[in-house]
């Protein structure tokens, strides 16, 4: 049977690369070879042995083409020498590593790289590839039936690999002209990194303010210098690149970004509040009316809708694409509808983890997230309530005065208890009550070994520089001996520094003495430095020790903890050093509305919130200690603790808020465009000339708009006229809007009248009276879901108002003994509606407003 079956070799053929660094005459060079054997240092111990001298294995790769045919060293031999000298035909060359692997690429994938940095050759992930699709899908359809460009948005977690797969985007549009803002120019380099070192981007050219400058040049001059039949990647901050001069007008250097039409525009880090405020003072915006402050409890006034009117930017472009990890407010203000956003959350990410089949799974070493909460023991909290809402202050307790080595905090003794808390002290007496499984105490950060272990180097998020400065004086008194095995990083204030100068001490200090980062101990202070855009690998755990109601900043912080960390372990193999990392926070109330905001406001799929986030916990479990013992919550008590903070009066807001409806240009032309649409919004009451009230709305925008953007110069007259104009459009959107907002508040009162208990907004157009939704709300269903297709209303958030709604009213029932399923009353925030025979009665409180 042998000679029909031939049995499978047992080889394994790679190219090896080595180097002798004690060997005089071999320094910067490397032995380049062949084998078939498993084990490739046996081969070159064997090369070797009678030299008796220190190796350093550089490089080991497979040697099978992406064909499946295999190669030889003789292959990359014959690139290498064409650039690169050979000492006597040996397989000896003066050249670095990536030199070895750039020549290993073109060999494998049949392709000539002129740029030897480019050792990079992976592929997009299954989600990346979905990203692109979608975006790509959108852009064209913008493209066939809309006269204005497209905008699309990634709301995508930290590790989504968004400048790769931007890119990939631009190629497959076949982008020539790409500009990338961003106010966070410290991302620059891993833009230029991923353009730079892809195979697939070879002869793109990237250009920026601070290369142009390095080169001794100007940016446009460095643009004009460029290849035009190649692409060009064009960097550069939104404050430098769109800030005018001292005379108000652009500047020369940045003239030809206004004069040029990019085939992409890129927004990085949109989840910034500086996209409004600071675009404000550079540029005019369409509507200046205040936003609505729908709930503050969870939106500061000036947050509550941070959308920037990109149309205003004096630059011109056919697609507009927006990247953010935590995307909140553009989410919320409905600036973007379902169709115009791919999503892929931190749930994604570990299912996708957890599903994964075959080998080389891609998110392995993406670490899973456990969010840890404590309620501290009220000796040490009771001095730092928070009056207004009668809750524990984050920012009170850990308030400190003075600076430098006078800074001290106002209430020392409390936080030197809470130093000793986190080491296991001030725990309950009745020790056997405090159980986590089979565990008979709570796992306190630093007192439990399976912790220690884990968290030798955290980040710590504090109010302010003075808190920073009170807590690194603290730590370095002698009675807390026990933290000075950890160094102590004060990353706050100006003297730690700007961008990547604050982030060189912070990595230094984990190589101290000439040890790894495996064998160091470090805290790192800071009241808001490097909790964005930096990676930082053996941060292993953030505490949260101050106030953060912006759900953006609190988890913009909190993934610093999940970057990945793999080493090379003595086989050569990669090995997964983080397995899982911790937030710790201190305010359990607070923490838990954090959950339920990530997990329900970033996804648009219409699933209602307990379903959200129970999925969400699965993939970060919240571990809770109440002060008598530790659980781990599920979903229906995140709610049920998130909802029982809010009051019927903030309920009731929502139904008010202006974010609920969408009144842009681009909704307005699309109702303008949709007659059935349109028939039904004339249908409600009010709604009398609105064909041509749209009409001027668009018509006079765009034109106030077209003349802002050309900088005409205008006389005093002129400009009279154009406020009065402008005035009148606004005045117009703005009816529109408080009309829509009417028709809002009255799917609360259907929701009260009817027999059906709703969750989301599927349910509500769904529900099984449409009769009684009509007469209510003054539209049928067909038309409400027409609408809500639009985007006219903004479903995202409705579905939040909603679900709270329901379980509000779930609580009060509860709290009065009204049993919804066994009685004819069914009430709820000041409203009592009887139910008997379809006869639906309102009584409502005496300091409600009648209907």
């Amino acid at each position: 049977m042998s000679k029909y079956f031939i049995e499978k070799p047992n080889c394994n053929p790679q190219i090896y690369a080595y180097s002798l660094p004690t060997v005089q005459d071999r320094k910067g060079y490397l032995k380049v070879g062949y084998t078939t054997r498993k084990n490739v240092d046996e081969r070159i111990k064997e090369q070797i042995n009678q030299l008796h001298v220190e190796y350093i294995t550089e490089l080991v790769v497979s040697a099978i083409k992406n064909d499946g045919t295999s190669f030889s060293d003789h292959d990359v031999h014959s690139i290498l020498e064409k650039k690169y000298e050979r000492i006597n035909k040996t397989e000896w060359f003066k050249c670095d590593v990536n030199a070895v692997k750039n020549a290993i690429n073109e060999i494998k994938l049949g392709i000539k790289v002129d740029d030897v940095d480019r050792i990079n050759y992976f592929k997009m992930r299954p989600e990346q590839e979905k990203a692109v699709e979608k975006t790509v899908n959108y852009f064209n359809k913008i493209a066939k039936t809309e006269n204005q460009p497209g905008k699309f948005l990634w709301n995508c977690k930290m590790r989504f690999g968004k400048t790769f797969t931007s890119y990939q985007l631009a190629k497959r549009l076949e982008c020539k002209k790409i500009l990338i803002l961003t106010f966070k120019p410290v991302v620059e380099s891993s833009w230029k990194d991923d353009l730079m070192s892809h195979i697939d981007f070879d002869g793109w050219q990237f250009v920026s303010d601070f290369s142009a400058r390095k080169n001794k040049h100007t940016i446009d001059y460095e643009f004009y210098e460029c290849d035009r039949d190649k692409p060009i990647v064009v960097f550069g901050s939104f404050q430098n690149i769109l800030g005018k001069n001292e005379n108000g007008g652009i500047k020369a250097k940045n003239e030809f970004i206004h004069k040029e039409e990019w085939d992409l525009v890129i927004f990085d880090e949109y989840h910034y509040g500086a996209w409004r405020d600071n675009a404000k003072k550079l540029f005019s915006s369409y509507d200046d009316e205040d936003d609505f402050d729908f709930d503050i409890e969870r939106y500061k006034a000036n947050e509550a809708n941070n959308a920037y009117n990109e149309s205003y930017l004096p630059i011109v472009t056919k697609r507009y694409l927006y990247l953010s990890g935590t995307p909140f407010r553009a989410i919320n203000s409905g600036e973007f509808i379902e169709e115009q956003i791919y999503a892929w959350t931190y749930s994604d990410e570990q299912k996708a983890k957890k599903e994964f089949i075959g080998k080389d799974n891609p998110y392995l070493s993406l670490p899973k997230m456990i969010l840890m909460t404590y309620q501290l023991p009220d000796s040490i909290k009771n001095i730092a309530i928070n009056t207004e809402f009668n809750e524990f202050d984050l920012n009170i307790f850990f308030k400190a005065t003075g600076n430098g080595e006078s800074a001290r905090f106002i209430y020392e003794n409390e936080v030197q208890k809470w130093l000793d808390l986190i080491r296991g002290a001030h725990l309950p007496s009745n020790i056997d009550d405090l159980k986590l499984g089979k565990d008979k105490k709570p796992p306190m950060p630093y007192s439990d070994t399976r912790l220690l272990n884990i968290l030798t180097h955290t980040l710590w998020y504090l109010p302010d520089i003075a808190s920073c400065e009170a807590m690194y004086n603290l730590l370095m008194e002698r009675h807390n001996s026990f933290y000075h095995q950890y160094h102590i990083n004060l990353c706050a204030g100006k003297k730690a520094g700007v961008g990547l100068d604050a982030l060189k001490p912070v990595k230094e200090s984990m190589v101290k003495d000439n040890k790894s980062w495996l064998d160091t101990k470090t805290i790192t202070l800071t009241c808001g430095k490097l909790t964005t855009g930096v990676t930082i690998k053996p941060w292993t755990g953030v505490f949260m020790l101050r106030n953060l109601k912006s759900p953006e900043t609190y988890f913009q912080a909190a993934f610093r903890a999940q970057s990945p960390w793999i080493i090379k372990s003595d086989t050569k193999e990669y090995e997964i050093i983080k397995h899982e990392c911790f937030i710790f926070d201190f305010a359990l109330d607070r923490a838990l509305k954090q959950i339920s905001d990530y997990a329900c406001s970033l996804t648009t799929d219409g699933s209602n919130p307990e379903k959200k986030v129970n999925e969400f916990i699965q993939f970060l479990p919240v571990l809770a200690y109440d002060g008598s013992s530790m659980t781990e919550i599920n979903a229906q008590e995140v709610l049920d603790m998130t909802t029982s903070g809010t009051s019927a009066t903030l309920l009731a807001r929502r139904w008010e808020s202006a974010l609920l409806v969408n009144v842009d240009n681009g909704t307005l032309s699309k109702i303008l465009g949709n007659k059935d649409a349109l028939n039904a919004l004339m249908s409600i009451e009010g709604f009398r000339a609105l064909n041509q009230d749209i009409e001027t709305i668009i018509n006079k925008s765009e034109q106030i708009k077209k003349i802002k953007k050309e900088n005409q110069q205008l006389s005093d007259k002129q400009k009279k006229e154009l406020t009065t104009e402008e005035k009148e459009y606004k005045s117009k959107r703005k009816q529109i809007q408080e009309k829509l907002i009417k028709f809002a508040t009255r799917i609360p009162v259907f929701m009260y009248l009817t027999d059906y208990r709703e969750r989301c907004l599927k349910d509500v157009i769904t529900q099984l009276e449409p009769d009684l939704f009509k007469s209510v709300t003054g539209l049928n269903i067909k038309d409400f879901e027409l609408l809500c297709s639009l985007g006219v209303f903004n479903s995202n958030l409705m579905n939040d108002a909603i679900y709270k709604f329901k379980r509000y009213e779930d609580s009060s029932l509860s709290y009065t003994g009204i049993e919804k399923n066994n009685s004819e009353f069914v009430g709820g925030w000041d409203t009592i509606i009887h139910k008997k025979e379809h006869k639906k009665l309102f009584f409502f409180n005496e300091n409600v407003k009648k209907t």
